[in-house]
């Protein structure tokens, strides 16, 4: 009864307040969460956010795509004096006129398994001597080289094993980001309904105050009610005055608020419904920390973090001892004064290369960034435990907030409907003369405190509802993971 009796508060006449219907914006809850999920500063920040993981992930894919591209000196055009040295050792200064120029294509793939890369590439060069008046072609037809670290860290493999999970653990941050900003929002919601119900609260107990004071009045007259009762009355009316500014200062300022947070513009008053509560959804811990597992991004988190722990163990091992690279190339060359005749008949070019590196005295050094890189991985494994024993437990208070939640609104609820059947019959007590001014106070007082109760209350549990959302994402009311385009 009284649930209804604070609906009809909050969705009074616009004429009570001077207001066409035009100038009253009514929201729900649920309308106040999406429009702030739509329009807010935060919903913008986690879709840039998001934005920016995705192509950071496009560029990881990139590095295992086949490269390929085109490179030149167009012109290489050179007219200058330069020394060159002579037999005897001398230094004459010559005049140096020509045009040096060049374009080459080149392909390249990286493999992550071994992390070489293959190189394929042919190129063609063209000197033109103006003093001379001598044209002379140089080129690869066609070449192709591979390079193959040997006994070195290969970061292609762990990016690999890597990057993935930091791309769907952004994903899902990006779910947390929207969940929060209906944690957040919902906070804004109830400040402004609470305000609404204290100042309706506080316009209906001025009114119902003056219409004491006229029966009051009359009854003094008749010998009634003494002197003091009047004065009672009085400063009660006072009081109502006061708290009626106040109301209306807080829905001020708390309409800002919300306003501001969900990036609604205008001027429209702001009118918020009640919301109901969900009694018949049952949450489990089992069920939640089961979905949270799957889908909330510390979880991701776990695993990325122990396997970056063991990246940096297998680098630092990479970077200790003999290091080489293996460099092989196989292709064709030629040089001729015109472009076909580089294509005919082309020479044989072979190298093969092996690079070394030992060090003989380090002083330490590598086997100081070894160990450095264990015991880091052992601090990792330590800290990524301690934070699932965090996670369980904020998961399983959680759901016990949920549940002891939803039983405290079912007693408020009646506690609410009893206080105002209770302030009711008090007026009408004292309307007769069986009631005194004071008891009629504590009624009235008593009915006050219900409905905030009962508003607070609904806060309490709708805040334990997205929490829940937020910890989990899921949604226990529809039985649905939660996704967003």
């Amino acid at each position: 009864m009284k649930i209804l009796y604070i609906i009809l508060l909050l969705t009074i006449s616009t004429a009570a307040f001077g207001l066409s219907s035009s100038d009253t914006l009514r929201l729900t809850l649920q309308q106040v969460v999406e429009l702030a999920k739509a329009n807010s500063i935060a919903a913008k920040q986690a879709a840039t956010t998001r934005e920016t993981k995705y192509w950071e992930y496009r560029t990881y894919k990139s590095n295992y795509q086949p490269q390929l591209a085109l490179s030149g000196i167009l012109p290489g055009y050179t007219k200058t004096f330069s020394q060159v040295q002579q037999p005897d050792g001398t230094i004459l200064f010559q005049p140096i006129h020509n045009d040096n120029s060049q374009l080459r294509l080149d392909f390249s793939q990286s493999i992550a398994a071994t992390g070489g890369t293959i190189f394929g590439t042919t190129q063609l060069q063209r000197f033109d001597d103006f003093d001379r008046h001598n044209v002379l072609y140089n080129g690869i037809p066609y070449g192709i080289n591979y390079a193959q670290p040997l006994f070195q860290f290969n970061s292609l493999k762990w990016d690999k094993r890597i990057e993935p999970l930091k791309f769907n653990e952004s994903k899902q941050a990006y779910i947390e980001a929207q969940e929060k900003i209906a944690v957040d929002v919902e906070g804004y919601f109830f400040d402004l309904l609470l305000a609404q119900v204290n100042l309706k609260m506080a316009e209906t107990n001025l009114a119902n105050t003056e219409g004491i004071i006229k029966i009051a009045n009359l009854k003094y007259e008749l010998g009634k009610v003494s002197k003091n009762d009047i004065l009672q009355l009085q400063l009660e009316k006072i009081n109502a005055q006061k708290a009626v500014g106040t109301a209306r200062r807080d829905v001020e300022i708390t309409t800002l608020t919300l306003r501001s947070f969900i990036g609604q513009a205008g001027d429209d008053r702001i009118v918020l419904a009640v919301p109901k509560d969900i009694n018949n959804m049952i949450v489990s811990s089992d069920r939640v920390l089961a979905e949270a597992n799957a889908n909330r991004s510390a979880a991701i988190a776990f695993s990325r973090r122990l396997a970056e722990a063991k990246r940096d163990v297998a680098r630092a091992k990479g970077q200790n001892g003999l290091t080489a690279t293996l460099t092989a190339s196989l292709g064709f060359s030629n040089t001729a004064t015109n472009i076909p005749d580089v294509y005919k008949n082309p020479q044989n070019q072979q190298v093969l290369e092996l690079q070394l590196s030992i060090p003989i005295l380090d002083w330490g050094r590598s086997k100081s960034r070894a160990k450095t890189a264990l015991a880091n991985q052992k601090l990792t494994e330590y800290a990524v435990e301690q934070d699932k024993q965090t996670f369980k437990q904020e998961i399983v208070t959680q759901v016990s907030l949920f549940n002891m939640m939803k039983e405290q609104l079912v007693y408020t609820a009646s506690a609410d409907s009893i206080a105002g059947e209770k302030y009711k019959i008090a007026r009408e007590r004292y309307v007769l003369g069986d009631l005194s001014i004071t008891d009629l106070g504590i009624a009235f007082r008593e009915n006050d405190q219900a409905q905030r109760d009962y508003v607070t209350a609904l806060r309490d549990f709708w805040g334990a509802y997205y929490q829940l959302r937020y910890l989990s994402l899921y949604d226990f009311e529809t039985n649905k993971k939660i996704t967003y385009n």
